[in-house]
Order: structure tokens, then C-alpha cells, then sequence
């Protein structure tokens, strides 16, 4: 048994090394996105639920070249917030094409007690998709409203 676990491994292993996804990084869990420019930001992938509603909250810093990418499971109005947010964000909202629909650029973090005194952004146009990455980080890389990434 524990040889047949063995070799399930090691084929496991070596499959994984076929075809390539040029997007995925090494890291669980990431995702590269690429700017028009050609920079690169290594984002987190939240997909679920609770991830989506978590996001960025309780973090103290974020690196230059790290974000969150947030993958609704349909196109719809989206309002984010920045309720226990540490740290200012440009949030990047793009629909299902990729194309960024709407940007909120140097977002304040929430300083309310509350989530309901937290002002919401975004949600004037339907996204698939929204990209968290510190504040400037979109106007450093030339991104507009128009613009499409890749991953």
C-alpha cells in the first residue's frame, strides 16, 4: 500500500511538470497578472465566499509586487469597502473580458468602528473580476479605464 502511495506521488509529480500555465506561480494560491505595460503583480486568488468578503482586511502592509484578486463566480455590480482595511488600495474593477470597467485610485482605509458607516466603492458598472494592489500602483503602471490584463 504504502509503495502504491509512493508511485501516485511520483507520477503525480511528474505529470504536474506537463503543459504549463504561464499565470500560476509557484505559490499556491497565486495568480501573476500582467499590466499593459508589462509589470507584474503575484496576487493572491480569492474565489470563495468568505474570501471574497475578507479580502484585504486585517493586514498591516502589502509588497510592492503583491495583490488580491477577486473572482466573483458571475458578472454583477460589485461595491467594495475598506472596513477593517489597514492600508490605502487602488481597486481595479474589470468585467468578464479582463477590461477594467471602473477604478477607485489611493483608497482610504475605513477608520469607523462600525462596517455600516464604511463607504462603499466601485459597483457603477458590472465586473467578473476586481484587483486590490497598493495605492499608486495604477497610476505608476499607465492603468486606465479600457485597459486589459492578463491572467
Amino acid at each position: 500500500m504504502r509503495l502504491l502511495l509512493v508511485v501516485v506521488l511520483v507520477a503525480a509529480a511528474a505529470l504536474s511538470g506537463c503543459g504549463s500555465n504561464s499565470n500560476v506561480t509557484d505559490e499556491i494560491g497565486l495568480t501573476i497578472v500582467t499590466f499593459p505595460n508589462g509589470a507584474k503583480i503575484n496576487s493572491e486568488t480569492m474565489r470563495d465566499d468568505i474570501e471574497l468578503i475578507k479580502g484585504m482586511m486585517f493586514r498591516e502592509t502589502m509588497p510592492a509586487n503583491r495583490g488580491m484578486l477577486f473572482i466573483h463566480p458571475e458578472e454583477n455590480i460589485f461595491h467594495y469597502w475598506m472596513y477593517q482595511t489597514k492600508i490605502p488600495l487602488d481597486i481595479i474593477w474589470m468585467d468578464h473580458d479582463r477590461r477594467i470597467v471602473e477604478m477607485s485610485l489611493d483608497t482610504p482605509p475605513c477608520t469607523a468602528t462600525a462596517a455600516k458607516d464604511c463607504t462603499n466603492y466601485g459597483g457603477n458598472y458590472k465586473s467578473k473580476y476586481a484587483l486590490e494592489i497598493n495605492a499608486g500602483s495604477a497610476r505608476k503602471n499607465g492603468l486606465k479605464v479600457g485597459d486589459t490584463l492578463d491572467f
